[in-house]
């Protein structure tokens, strides 16, 4: 396919809202992630339910640049995690060059960026995926695995890329300080991520309980809405604070 798909417009505007991930044992917002809004703070189900096969590879680069230029100009200084399905990604470096020409001409680091590894369809070609997040990985950029634990085949994916960071999906996080089961599977998560040498993040955290619970257990990378919502084109600062783990 040739790379002007990548580049060319979706047909409908596209805007960004960030949510920190906060790392507690310095109290300080360790990355933003960028989340799709539509240009006027339309929610993220109102953009995405346009996209659509033929339209997928421009939408994804479009997310992309929006999210450098929008966390540039925000005057971002700390890690930017972008969201992206792997059908977006038809060839790895050709459609990393609208990502990178994003940075050189914002001037934010290329070292800052993460990108996330999305489901929306079950991931069939695991070989492509390796290639994805090999190039990545050669480019200097972070690499996730999002919403882990609800997947397809991502306990495969995990030991066939090793990515930077592993996001534990919100569902297993929900009510985990009164879960046991729910305590037993993120901490057995947790270790086998540690022995990789992967970062975990605890995301959807909503209560201070859950909150205490997940630090108690050794993971440090905590983002929901007990800490902030996502901001409409803002990086909002995190409304509380934990004492370090």
């Amino acid at each position: 396919m040739d790379c002007k798909v990548c580049r060319n417009g979706v047909g409908f505007e596209i805007a960004m809202a960030f949510q920190p991930i906060v790392d507690i044992r310095s109290g300080e917002v360790h990355s933003f992630e960028a989340l799709v809004r539509g240009a006027q703070g339309q929610s993220a189900w109102e953009v995405l339910h346009q996209i659509t096969p033929e339209n997928r590879y421009a939408f994804d680069q479009k997310c992309r640049v929006t999210a450098i230029e929008t966390a540039s100009r925000l005057g971002l200084a700390c890690k930017l995690n972008i969201n992206f399905a792997p059908n977006a990604v038809y060839e790895p470096r050709n459609c990393l060059r609208a990502t990178l020409d994003a940075t050189r001409r914002t001037g934010l680091p290329q070292s800052r960026l993460v990108f996330e590894l999305t489901e929306d369809e079950k991931i069939v070609d695991h070989d492509k995926v390796r290639q994805i997040f090999q190039e990545y990985k050669a480019q200097g950029l972070g690499t996730a695995i999002d919403d882990f634990g609800a997947g397809y085949s991502q306990l495969n994916l995990l030991s066939e890329i090793i990515p930077d960071y592993v996001k534990i999906d919100m569902k297993l996080v929900r009510d985990i300080d009164s879960d046991r089961a729910k305590r037993a599977i993120v901490n057995g998560l947790r270790v086998a991520c540690e022995e990789l040498g992967v970062r975990v993040i605890a995301e959807g955290i909503e209560t201070m309980s859950e909150a205490q619970t997940i630090a108690e257990m050794g993971i440090t990378l905590l983002q929901g809405y007990l800490f902030a919502r996502p901001g409409f084109e803002a990086l909002p600062a995190p409304s509380i604070r934990l004492p370090a783990a």
